[in-house]
């Protein structure tokens, strides 16, 4: 019996879209995204706030590794397959290991070293795919080459992060993930972009799964609370703000940033597909991650009657969860668009600014009152932008979309 096949990678070729194992892959991100809005809640300050965006960094970049492997090579065909099995098998134990990120348990295996382990097998499972990848392909083994530095010097920043504690071990938390990302800036941006249809839908999949997550937040904080009217009319408001945040990025913006990543020129397309969706999606799925924080808070105050009333302001991180998460995915958006389609989307930019500013009047408003006003807020913004740019709009999902007809919506 020949084996070989199921050890041969299958190229992709410009049509290529998601495979479901990528899909597969993704659920176990979900996981992991759960557990970082989990480690949020318990620790309710900006330490670690801090620690907790530290955490989704380290996860995001790490799926980003696979978003570019799927997009040279099947992503379920030949060894692919088994390295993202076995990619899959350390994001796992990676987020099981997050509630001990910063602060092992007594017992056990030591948490901080199982983050810093699972991390490394993670990331060097993408390098030894992509130098099998590249065979023959010596520019792109090159580019593999010039990523090693960056993922030793993170994961020894991480080991050595394990062993101290407090404002020192998240600094070096920081400092790892700024070896990571800058050390891939400085390597440069000859990598290959085989399909830029399975590049946008692999990144708009993830916003998908981020907002999802905020709906998950909003069942776990009403969780082993009684059902009643307040709960039903905040969990429906914050549906209302995760649906208002899908409108902002998939009724029209993911359509035409993909159609204009496929007019850049074939050599830069690398390059401005790393800038837009490698580094400026992480603003969006970040700020959704912390929405879900605010929203699972606000269900916590309507819901729990023993410990709050109807009129409880929501105070503190919870409420610059909520309003900032949004503002941060907001202004992730429009750097998105920005290197896409250079258009500067003044409407967003305006409502971000706005919700900041706001923060210390909807602090003295019920948390109810609150998430109502951000629900109406979102509901304004993609109401006057549809009615502005109707036209446009209407050319780029339904006709026109070539870059000359993307609009500014």
């Amino acid at each position: 019996m020949n084996l070989r096949g199921i050890w041969r990678f299958e190229d992709n070729d410009a049509k290529a879209t998601v495979t479901p194992l990528e899909l597969f892959f993704d659920l176990v991100f979900v996981f992991a995204l759960t557990q970082v809005t989990a480690y949020l809640a318990d620790h309710l300050n900006w330490h670690g706030v801090v620690q907790g965006l530290a955490i989704f960094g380290l996860l995001w970049w790490s799926w980003v590794c696979y978003a570019w492997v799927g997009n040279v090579v099947r992503a379920d065909e030949g060894a692919s397959r088994f390295g993202l099995f076995t990619a899959m098998a350390a994001m796992l134990v990676l987020a099981l290991t997050i509630p001990e990120a910063f602060d092992d348990l007594p017992g056990g295996l030591p948490g901080p070293v199982v983050i810093a382990l699972c991390y490394l097998v993670f990331r060097a499972t993408h390098l030894v795919l992509f130098w099998v990848i590249s065979r023959g392909d010596h520019a792109l083994r090159r580019q593999t080459l010039r990523f090693v530095p960056s993922v030793v010097c993170s994961t020894i920043l991480l080991l050595v992060a394990a062993m101290l504690d407090g404002w020192a071990q998240t600094v070096l938390w920081l400092a790892a993930l700024l070896a990571d990302y800058g050390g891939n800036l400085l390597a440069g941006s000859n990598w290959r972009l085989r399909s830029v249809p399975h590049f946008a839908e692999r990144h708009g999949l993830v916003v998908i799964i981020a907002l999802g997550e905020s709906i998950v937040a909003i069942g776990v904080g009403i969780a082993a609370l009684p059902i009643s009217w307040p709960i039903i009319v905040a969990a429906t408001l914050g549906l209302v703000v995760s649906a208002a945040l899908w409108w902002v990025y998939f009724d029209v913006t993911s359509l035409a940033a993909e159609h204009a990543l496929a007019a850049v020129p074939e050599s830069d397309r690398p390059r401005v597909a790393r800038d837009a969706y490698s580094y400026l999606h992480l603003p969006m799925v970040a700020g959704v991650v912390v929405l879900a924080l605010g929203l699972k808070k606000v269900l916590e105050y309507v819901g729990d009657t023993a410990h709050h009333s109807l009129g409880d302001p929501l105070t503190g991180i919870g409420l610059y969860a909520l309003y900032g998460g949004v503002a941060l995915y907001l202004l992730g958006h429009v750097a998105f668009k920005w290197r896409t389609m250079r258009l500067v989307v003044g409407t967003r930019i305006g409502l971000a600014v706005v919700l900041v500013a706001a923060l210390p009047l909807v602090a003295q408003l019920p948390a109810l009152a609150s998430l109502g006003i951000l629900a109406a807020a979102m509901i304004a913004l993609n109401v006057v932008e549809t009615a502005i740019h109707a036209e446009q709009r209407g050319r780029i999902r339904h006709g026109d979309a070539t870059p000359d007809g993307l609009g500014h919506t």
